[in-house]
C-alpha cells in the first residue's frame, strides 16, 4: 500500500508504448541524452574559462584582465622625429 510494485510500472510502460509507439520514445530518450551531454560540455567549458581567468588575474604585475587594453589617454608614445 502506498508504493508502486513492479507490476504497476510494467503496466504504465505498456500503456506508454501503446500510446506513443517505440519510435517516439526512443527518439525522445536520444534527444534527452544529447541535451545532457551538451549541458555537461558547457559546464566544463565555463569551469575552464573561469580557471584561466583566475590564473591570469593572480599573476604578479597583472593590473587588468586579459584582453583589456589601456585607454589612449594613458598610452605613452615616443616621438622619433
Amino acid at each position: 500500500m502506498g508504493g508502486l510494485s513492479i507490476w504497476h510500472w510494467l503496466i504504465v510502460l505498456v500503456v506508454v508504448m501503446l500510446l506513443f509507439g517505440t519510435g517516439k520514445v526512443s527518439n525522445l530518450m536520444g534527444e534527452f541524452g544529447k541535451g545532457i551531454k551538451t549541458f555537461k560540455q558547457n559546464v566544463a567549458s565555463e569551469d575552464d574559462e573561469k580557471k584561466t581567468k583566475d590564473a591570469a588575474m593572480s599573476e604578479p604585475g597583472s593590473l587588468s584582465p586579459p584582453g583589456v587594453t589601456a585607454p589612449d589617454s594613458q598610452k605613452t608614445t615616443i616621438n622619433q622625429g
